[in-house]
């Protein structure tokens, strides 16, 4: 049934996937589970538009689909107080990609994780990134970019964090499309997530290890 679902995604067909998705709901399923397999789907999405199979117009359809599909998903999740907030993360996609479905899952999940989370949206100018930083003062940034022509716009806006003398203060993540080690090393990145959880788990590390600090 899991592959299911990543074909009906993969495959636009938005209805099927809604039915699917709403029976695995009340079968019981952890919504966990339904978040993985909305990735491997655009996984799919992305390859596709990568091989000229997939146009934009393809690549939106798929994201008003996941949209759809998480919204379903939302109500299973825990709200989580806002006095309760974990820490802050600004998250955007780099400018040259207009790409969100990944990014939109990865806000969604830290924001029921507990976080404060300042999403830029996409097409985002380095500097819109270092303004927000010296406007919240967040310690963890979030670079998002489906595709590999994004990783020159990622390394330029870690670049221009540095020059504002803010690098230093915080760590910046990468995800979207491609990403490995070897981008996260070719951009400055601090780390790179394989997906949403990846993100969330790098945020809690890395904002509870800067407040041990402080309370040293």
């Amino acid at each position: 049934m899991a592959d299911d679902l990543v074909n009906a995604i993969a495959n636009l067909h938005e209805e099927e996937a809604l039915i699917l998705t709403r029976d695995r709901l009340d079968a019981g399923e952890n919504p966990h589970e339904l978040l993985v397999d909305s990735r491997k789907a655009m996984e799919i999405v992305g390859k596709r538009f990568e091989g000229g199979e997939y146009f934009i117009p393809d690549l939106i359809y798929s994201g008003h689909i996941l949209n759809q599909v998480t919204e379903l998903i939302k109500p299973k999740f825990k709200e989580i107080p806002k006095t309760s907030s974990l820490g802050k993360v600004i998250i955007g996609t780099i400018a040259g990609d207009i790409h969100d479905i990944g990014k939109n899952i990865v806000v969604f999940m830290l924001e029921v994780s507990g976080f404060e989370v300042y999403d830029l949206g996409v097409d985002v100018p380095a500097q819109n990134f270092v303004e927000k930083i010296e406007e919240t003062k967040a310690t963890v940034v979030g670079l998002s970019g489906f595709l590999t022509l994004s990783f020159d716009s990622m390394k330029e806006t870690i670049k221009a964090i540095t020059e504002a003398g803010l690098r230093n203060k915080l760590r910046v993540m990468i995800g979207g499309g491609q990403v490995d080690e070897n981008v996260r090393k070719y951009t400055g990145a601090d780390a790179y997530g394989r997906d949403a959880m990846s993100a969330v788990s790098l945020a809690k590390q890395w904002i509870g290890d800067k407040n041990d600090k402080q309370d040293t």
